[in-house]
């Protein structure tokens, strides 16, 4: 069981963009393509995938400075915050982590093959985000098999979660036969997001407030393409925090740079997925019926294409510190967080369909949750790593204990039975 174990963690160590080509390769053949058209949608989404992380870490490393910026508020906190690669390496260690890819993979096969759902979830790496809660409920019910049944239970809700978002999210981002299977946004920030529309839809003026960036395109012209609009944006973030002139400079290039990269990027990926979605589609219409249609579950990561993505995520990193002094008795600073809200911006962009300014007040509601529910599991999220052998000098959070609703569900269930 050890020599198992530690397989599947070397597997999964690799990373998505070493994950993706194998198990795109492997479906390939599972529906019947050529193995050379296999193994070349295999290589397309790999290196798509390899890129797009480049983009956004491009992007991450352009705006670190102004992060840095920030960082000098961080003092005199008690709680750190971890990174999620930390926490879903950390995840991957608990007992029953070995049984759960086989596992989540043959449920959702049997769930298509009886025409329950539509999604086939081939999103290995984020399965992290059915882990970290199932590792939570071990440490917390001190019971190895509660935590294997909450797994489970939130890679099936996910499945039903990703079908209802699957056309609208093919649509929007134009990534058909595709849709997002990675738990805390589709699950939690998306219904979140369509929730505070319908709200706003009720708000007279505001309703009709419309911030699209094909309007603000349409009405500036050249200066208002993507590239131009990643210069305003990165010279907004300079002036904010008082960057010097070639600071300044290299952050417009970065934020430009990448609001060009991205799409393209995403773009490669789905020239290796599109063939294995009309493959998908061909082989199960053959097996259960002429409307057996399959959605590819993938990574949140291929939403952000979509320029208002970036444009959020930029004005929302002085946003989410502000919040973060306004949840009450906050003991960690968000630093990490800052990283990640570029993730967070996909789903707030679907639910709001492209409108910025509505995008911007769904990510505010949600990243105060975010930041409260955090601050306020701190203690779980600690006790969650230490049955993990991952130990840390001082409590922990991360951004998964605020907006992941395995944790917060598992947290909430533990603090009233206590």
């Amino acid at each position: 069981m050890d020599m198992l174990l530690e397989f599947f963690q070397g597997f999964v160590g690799l990373g998505a963009a070493v994950l993706l080509p194998v198990v795109i390769c492997l479906l390939g053949l599972f529906f019947r393509m050529k193995p050379g058209q296999a193994i070349e949608a295999g290589l397309f989404v790999g290196i798509g995938f390899q890129g797009l992380c480049l983009a956004v870490n491009l992007l991450i490393t352009t705006i670190q400075p102004v992060m840095s910026y920030y960082e000098s508020m961080g003092s005199g906190y008690n709680v750190l915050e971890i990174g999620f690669a930390a926490l879903g390496g950390a995840a991957w260690t608990v007992p029953f982590a070995v049984l759960a890819i086989p596992a989540i993979v043959i449920i959702n096969l049997i769930l298509v093959r009886m025409k329950l759902t539509k999604v086939l979830n081939v999103d290995i790496w984020n399965f992290m985000h059915f882990l970290v809660p199932g590792a939570l409920a071990y440490a917390l019910f001190d019971s190895a098999i509660i935590g294997f049944l909450v797994t489970l239970i939130l890679a099936v809700v996910t499945l039903f979660f990703a079908q209802w978002a699957a056309p609208k999210w093919g649509e929007f981002f134009g990534l058909e036969g595709t849709t997002c299977t990675t738990l805390s946004f589709v699950a939690w920030v998306y219904p979140i997001a369509v929730l505070i529309n319908k709200i706003i839809d009720a708000i007279p003026g505001l309703k009709n407030l419309d911030v699209e960036m094909s309007a603000i395109e349409a009405k500036l012209g050249v200066f208002g393409k993507p590239a131009i609009i990643g210069i305003v944006v990165g010279a907004f973030l300079s002036l904010l925090t008082s960057q010097p002139l070639g600071a300044a400079l290299t952050i417009c290039m970065g934020v430009a740079a990448s609001m060009l990269l991205i799409p393209r990027m995403v773009g490669i990926m789905m020239e290796g997925l599109s063939p294995i979605g009309t493959y998908a589609n061909t082989y199960m219409k053959s097996k259960i019926g002429d409307d057996a249609d399959v959605y590819i579950g993938m990574d949140i990561a291929l939403g952000l294409g979509d320029p208002a993505c970036i444009t959020c995520t930029a004005i929302m990193i002085p946003v989410t510190i502000i919040l973060a002094f306004l949840v009450p008795d906050m003991r960690f600073f968000p630093l990490g967080i800052l990283a990640e809200v570029c993730y967070l911006a996909p789903m707030c962009v679907l639910g709001s369909n492209g409108n910025i300014f509505r995008t911007l007040v769904v990510m505010t509601c949600i990243m105060y949750v975010t930041l409260f529910f955090a601050n306020i599991f701190a203690g779980e999220a600690t006790q969650m790593m230490t049955v993990t052998g991952v130990h840390f000098d001082s409590m922990v959070t991360a951004s998964h204990f605020g907006w992941n609703p395995g944790n917060v569900v598992v947290s909430l269930v533990h603090s009233l039975m206590n």
